[in-house]
């Protein structure tokens, strides 16, 4: 499919955690198999024959994509998650959303030294979320290939604080 149709099975909805934010549901794209299969397709498509060892995974829809991915590209996942979540010895760092604060964590096992780690979530928006595990990969020893997005929420400047990584999004919006 192309771009411009799965941006149109994207539900947004507004005042969407607290007033004045607008959410980027994706829900409604995974719910339809053949939407879903192209986006996955499209993304794997973009680091085919690309030097990555593992995909790391951020909570929670950035699971969804980066284990579909994984599976296709025969790689590793790295889960991180919310504070408080992971059951074994952690890394963590805080970061600010678009609307508060928080804090991700990783298995300090999760990633070995020099492995080729690329960062995939279900959007870009502010990207401290990302930007907070790109600092994680990287304390733990990982070489950090990039970020892959579904969504990049343009007008928010995610892109800016991401440094000179490389950055994919297969939907955007300015």
């Amino acid at each position: 499919m192309h771009p411009a149709d799965l941006k149109k099975m994207i539900r947004e909805v507004p005042d969407f955690p607290k007033p004045g934010i607008n959410f980027y549901d994706i829900s409604t794209l995974l719910l339809d198999g053949t939407a879903f299969r192209s986006a996955v397709d499209q993304m794997v498509e973009r680091f085919k024959g690309r030097p990555i060892d593992a995909l790391a995974g951020i909570e929670a829809r950035g699971f969804v994509l980066a284990a579909s991915m994984a599976y296709e590209m025969k790689l590793g996942l790295i889960m991180v998650r919310k504070f408080g979540k992971l059951p074994w010895k952690t890394e963590s760092e805080p970061y600010e959303l678009e609307y508060g604060q928080a804090q991700l964590e990783i298995h300090r096992d999760a990633v070995t030294r020099g492995q080729r780690i690329l960062v995939v979530d279900d959007l870009l928006a502010t990207g401290g979320t990302s930007a907070a595990t790109g600092r994680l990969i990287e304390r733990l020893g990982g070489c950090l290939e990039g970020y892959a997005f579904l969504v990049e929420l343009g007008f928010l400047g995610g892109r800016g604080r991401l440094g000179d990584d490389p950055v994919f999004s297969l939907l955007h919006y300015e």
